[in-house]
């Protein structure tokens, strides 16, 4: 059932642009209601590849956006993106009510970096993008290189090739 369920994508600048629009397409086929939330409004600025991509609007401004309203929370990679997120504690404190809740908590390349300032990757088995496996290791989680791991309510994926495997998990996490 899909009905009401709503999904939160937590983005700055610099997110991967197919790890934010790929999933929030297929999440919107299959039925849910879909948010990008930033701790800035307007319009934030997708990486492409190896320069600056598209820009989406922000449905809600982070600061307005309560984690109860969500039914599952979506972290895109790119570098830029969860390295600014994981320095901005309401950005820290949004991924730690869904780790509490055990809400469907979804993170793929980089975005796992919000895992670990969270504490949410602690004890945990997930994946990354390969440059963050010491990063998330030292923060208590154990590491495989796989196109999707779930452990529980946390699903990682590595890379933007793992993006259908990661949107298929997230769906069905829902259902």
């Amino acid at each position: 059932m899909t009905k009401g369920k709503r999904v939160a994508i937590l983005a700055t600048d610099g997110y991967e642009q197919s790890e934010l629009l790929e999933p929030r397409k297929r999440l919107k086929e299959a039925g849910f209601q879909v948010d990008v939330v930033s701790p800035k409004a307007g319009e934030i600025r997708g990486w492409k590849e190896k320069d600056w991509g598209d820009t989406v609007p922000v449905d809600v401004v982070l600061d307005q956006a309560n984690p109860e309203d969500y039914d599952a929370l979506v972290l895109p990679g790119g570098v830029i993106n969860p390295d600014t997120l994981r320095a901005e504690p309401a950005a820290v404190a949004f991924v730690k009510a869904f780790d509490r809740a055990g809400k469907p908590l979804a993170a793929i390349c980089h975005g796992p970096w919000l895992l670990a300032e969270s504490g949410a990757a602690k004890g945990r088995e997930l994946t990354s993008y390969a440059s963050i496996r010491t990063d998330l290791e030292n923060a208590g989680a154990r590491w495989k290189d796989a196109e999707v791991v779930t452990d529980g309510h946390l699903i990682t994926s590595r890379k933007p090739d793992d993006i259908p495997a990661f949107s298929e998990a997230v769906i069905a996490a829902l259902r």
